[in-house]
């Protein structure tokens, strides 16, 4: 993709230097330029110059219009027109991505060992048993089912 601005000082035959912008924004107004008609001059504002001092440039009355990804806020909105949207620029966080890694499903097994996790089974198993023979005399969901079934449920 062709950049936004770049500058170049180009030598002529006489010696002579200017400097000619290349890119999408010179592009962009000098299509502006032709469509519209206006006389356009193009600046670079320094890399040390702030956001809001460019601002305060154009509400001096020193610039006409500023392309840059300056963020619009409501209190610039009181001040200034901005047009649409012609770059969406968001900010995001890089982060290093990490490897691959094999994730283990019954790994919240593993901090205790095989003959706890089968006492721990049997142990449900022989409360829910003598639960059912203590409470099928005194619920009615479980005293006309068959033994399997009060087991099983």
């Amino acid at each position: 993709a062709t950049p936004f601005t770049i500058a170049h000082n180009v030598t002529d035959g006489t010696g002579q230097t200017t400097t000619q912008y290349i890119g999408y924004m010179p592009d962009l107004i000098q299509l502006l330029t032709d469509k519209i008609g206006f006389n356009a001059t193009l600046i670079l504002a320094p890399s040390n110059q702030t956001y809001t001092q460019n601002i305060q440039l154009v509400n001096t009355g020193v610039f006409d219009i500023i392309v840059s990804d300056v963020t619009v806020t409501a209190a610039r909105r009181e001040i200034f027109s901005f047009s649409n949207t012609i770059f969406d620029n968001s900010l995001s966080l890089m982060v290093m991505k990490t490897p691959d890694v094999n994730i283990d499903i019954l790994g919240f097994l593993k901090p205790f060992s095989s003959k706890l996790w089968v006492l721990a089974l049997g142990t449900c198993t022989y409360a829910g048993i003598l639960m059912c023979f203590i409470e099928r005399t005194d619920n009615e969901d479980l005293r006309n089912r068959s033994l399997i079934s009060q087991l099983t449920m």
